[in-house]
């Protein structure tokens, strides 16, 4: 079977446009017994079903999607844990499932809490929007120059797919 190569980087063209789904926020996966924390709560079974948790110590985590423009049209989005207030979550909470028409005017603001190379973007303030109703919501803007420019810019193909796994 043949594989389509891409003419920019020589990566199999499957490797572009991809969905890479961080499991947990940083600060948790670093943990070797992130199971056992106190006051852990996630929305669904697992954390990688999860679009929110929360855990003592360590604060509210809301799902968004990051995607970051490759050169060639193409687009590698990241799905990412911002880490935002409590009052926050529950307000994610209250709107997000079923047909919830304020579920649109959803707004998050918190901060990036995974990294993601190769720019050291954990921590950045980033503001999370609804763009459709049927979808997660995005990083849409961020006052912090770097991340800024991260979601703004194209990226050569070798400067981040090398870094996925």
């Amino acid at each position: 079977m043949e594989t389509d190569t891409c003419p920019t980087c020589d990566r199999a063209t499957d490797a572009h446009d991809r969905h890479v789904r961080f499991q947990l926020p940083t600060p948790l996966f670093d943990l070797p017994d992130w199971e056992q924390l106190p006051g852990l709560w996630m929305s669904h079974a697992t954390p990688s079903d999860s679009v929110m948790l929360q855990a003592d110590g360590f604060g509210a985590f809301v799902r968004a999607l990051l995607p970051i423009r490759l050169e060639g049209d193409h687009k590698l989005t990241y799905g990412v844990w911002i880490g935002v207030h409590p009052a926050q979550l529950q307000e994610a909470f209250a709107v997000w499932w079923g047909d919830n028409p304020a579920y649109a005017e959803l707004r998050l603001e918190g901060v990036l809490a995974n990294r993601i190379a190769p720019w050291d973007l954990l921590t950045k303030p980033v503001v999370a929007t609804v763009v459709n109703q049927d979808e997660t919501p995005y990083c849409t803007s961020s006052p912090d120059p770097l991340l800024s420019r991260v979601m703004a810019e194209s990226w050569p193909h070798d400067e981040v797919l090398a870094h996925l796994p």
